[in-house]
């Protein structure tokens, strides 16, 4: 199969390398996982630059969001073979790749409204705009929410998870203009 590769740390762009590797294979509670979108994420850029708080041996391959298909289970595994769902691959062996190899336990269904590309890009951004919002800030509906970088992933899922909560929401954007 085909993977991204980082063998040394650096910006993503000089540092990956599309290589052949091993198909991964599925060992007790886990599933196999044709990748259908990956989503890229902050945290990939960073992984990339050996910045993250988790740093993986390298060679790694990042990717650490997926919307995938189950393609087969390993003993003891819970998974409908054909399933679409959303995943997080463990590192180093993350979600560029065409295959993957998850923990059953932490896939979840994707959502039948949202396109392959959408699912994937759904969990990461989303769950920590819901906690950021609902565990920390204990956001209220009437309140007023201002979220920066609006436009970015978790600023767009705050955005709307606080008009969900019935905050009136201010989105702030920066660039060059």
């Amino acid at each position: 199969m085909k993977a991204w590769r980082v063998h040394a740390n650096g910006e993503p762009r000089e540092v990956m390398r599309l290589e052949e590797v091993p198909d991964p294979q599925p060992g007790p509670g886990q599933l196999l996982l044709r990748v259908r979108a990956a989503n890229v994420n902050f945290p990939d850029a960073l992984l990339c630059r050996g910045h993250y708080q988790v740093r993986p041996p390298l060679p790694f391959t990042p990717g650490v969001e997926i919307c995938g298909e189950v393609l087969a289970a390993g003993d003891g595994a819970a998974g409908e073979v054909g399933a679409r769902v959303l995943a997080q691959p463990p590192l180093p062996d993350g979600g560029f790749a065409e295959l993957v190899v998850v923990d059953a336990a932490t896939v979840r269904p994707a959502p039948e409204a949202l396109d392959d590309a959408e699912a994937a890009a759904l969990h990461i951004g989303y769950q920590t705009g819901w906690f950021g919002l609902h565990r920390r800030a204990r956001l209220q509906a009437g309140e007023t929410l201002l979220v920066h970088a609006a436009a970015g992933g978790v600023g767009s899922a705050a955005v709307q998870l606080g008009k969900a909560a019935g905050a009136q929401v201010i989105g702030v954007v920066g660039g060059a203009d």
